[in-house]
């Protein structure tokens, strides 16, 4: 959002102060150009959404996933996604940079209509809740996500 403030509408502070994810991409978008397709927003706040699961129920408990906090956040076939750099801290800086590439480029993924793939290696891998299968994975999509696109 071009070095700015973040919406104090997107706040929340359920579990922790955060900012949602979902508010930030509205935002995004609207304030997107025309001129360009696609805008990903970084931030170093913390950002959150509601996890669910594949029945589109929030998944359970719903203590933990009502807010729960994500590296970014992208819609498939969406405008705009976000990342935040809130969890990728205290680490050498080529594995910061790392991190913030592939989740950047998984993001735009799913702008770009990708779902979640479940081949090792793939950009496009959930995380599953974890740092480490960021780190585990490619800075590639597997052939299967990229003939997708």
């Amino acid at each position: 959002m071009n070095g700015k403030k973040l919406p104090e509408k997107a706040f929340v502070n359920i579990k922790s102060p955060r900012y949602r994810a979902d508010s930030l991409l509205i935002e995004l978008s609207k304030n997107r150009p025309d001129s360009i397709g696609f805008i990903l927003g970084i931030t170093s706040k913390d950002i959150s959404t509601t996890k669910r699961g594949l029945d589109g129920n929030i998944k359970k408990p719903k203590s933990k996933y009502t807010d729960w906090g994500v590296f970014g956040l992208g819609y498939k076939s969406g405008t705009s996604c976000i990342i935040s750099t809130f969890r990728l801290k205290n680490v050498k800086t080529d594995l910061f940079i790392s991190r913030v590439q592939k989740i950047s480029v998984h993001e735009i993924g799913h702008n770009l209509g990708l779902d979640h793939c479940e081949t090792e290696k793939c950009v496009m891998q959930d995380a599953v809740e974890t740092i480490s299968t960021v780190d585990s994975e490619g800075f590639k999509l597997c052939e299967k996500c990229y003939r997708k696109i």
